[in-house]
């Protein structure tokens, strides 16, 4: 029902990632070089490959994020 307005972490853009909470713009940008790199995340745990971002940082991000 309605929109899902959580970010899909494989077409967001480095200014939809910095929404993210403790997400800045370094790591907003790994995140998409990563993706550009390794193709797209299948799981939205995989975001935690990317450097700056931890266990911590992911269970904040986590109920914000998405993969389709």
């Amino acid at each position: 029902t309605g929109k899902d307005s959580r970010i899909n972490i494989n077409t967001a853009s480095v200014e939809e990632l910095v929404e993210l909470p403790r997400v800045g713009q370094a790591v907003a940008k790994r995140i998409v070089v990563f993706r550009e790199k390794n193709g797209p995340f299948k799981k939205v745990e995989d975001l935690k490959s990317v450097r700056g971002i931890g266990d911590k940082v992911f269970d904040q991000i986590r109920p914000s994020i998405r993969v389709d």
